[in-house]
């Protein structure tokens, strides 16, 4: 008989620990999918209805796990899979310190995952439907979009480098330089 930890014990045995729950080291067995769904705007829906406790998206934040292009929640002892409409993660904020290559980018998004930019944490532009949209790797194959007025305050930061023999226009953070558009695209 398998004993399932309820939400409000599951919540109290992640607060207590370090960082995100060790999801990478967990293989339940696949229970099918829930009505769960991440709007491209970081809300989490369940049954058509946003989730308003802010804890509750935290800690289905934490054990969010990214498989061959699907999202699940896993747990120790079972994998739901839900939809996600763009990014799982949203990145609301940011601060720089430094300039030039010394500087550091780090992003937190809405359910207070931290992460800096640089190797392994790289900011990419992809194209979402004729536009560019920038995002940042936050952990283990789960992007975040970066939100537009945080978009717009990395703009100013950027600067033009070299990067695979073509002039660049982008942003460094921990010494590694990451392209928005090429430059000879800005005129």
């Amino acid at each position: 008989m398998i004993v399932k930890p309820d939400a409000e014990g599951l919540m109290k045995a992640v607060a207590k620990q370090k960082g995100p729950p060790p999801v990478h080291l967990w293989n339940p067995p696949y229970c099918g999918e829930i009505d769960m769904r991440i709007a491209r705007d970081g809300t989490w829906f369940y049954l058509g209805t946003p989730i308003g406790r802010a804890s509750m998206v935290k800690l289905f934040s934490s054990i969010l796990k990214r498989e061959e292009g699907a999202y699940f929640l896993v747990t120790p002892v079972e994998k739901v899979k839900i939809r996600v409409d763009d990014a799982p993660l949203l990145a609301v904020d940011f601060t720089a310190e430094g300039e030039g290559q010394a500087q550091t980018l780090t992003f937190v998004t809405k359910t207070e995952d931290e992460v800096v930019a640089g190797p392994g944490h790289e900011i990419e532009m992809r194209d979402r439907a004729g536009e560019a949209t920038p995002y940042i790797h936050v952990r283990a194959g789960l992007w975040a979009l970066i939100d537009r007025k945080s978009f717009y305050r990395l703009i100013e930061l950027g600067c033009h480098a070299e990067k695979d023999g073509d002039s660049w226009f982008g942003l460094w953070s921990q010494g590694a330089f990451f392209p928005v558009i090429r430059s000879q695209d800005l005129s």
